[in-house]
């Protein structure tokens, strides 16, 4: 299981709107919840990035490097890490 620290939960809670109509989340706990049930990782590098949707299939339409950071599910924390959330 996937363990969340508050610069990932804050990171979701500003930014959810991105992937998401309207928040699903209004505070840490209910974030890590919404994160957990999802099944969001937290990746260390633009290539784990990119790894991560080759192993998953996902098809990113030829998009390479920081292209692929444009995507909706791709959250930058801050820190250099990436929270990918599959909506």
């Amino acid at each position: 299981m996937q363990v969340f620290d508050d610069a990932v939960l804050k990171c979701f809670l500003e930014k959810q709107e991105q992937l998401f109509p309207e928040p699903v989340a209004e505070s840490l706990e209910e974030a890590e919840n919404f994160l957990e049930e999802c099944m969001a990782v937290v990746v260390n590098s633009v290539d784990e990035v990119i790894e991560f949707f080759d192993e998953e299939g996902v098809d990113m339409d030829g998009a390479v490097g920081d292209e692929i950071l444009e995507a909706d599910e791709v959250f930058e924390v801050g820190d250099g890490r990436y929270l990918i959330v599959e909506g």
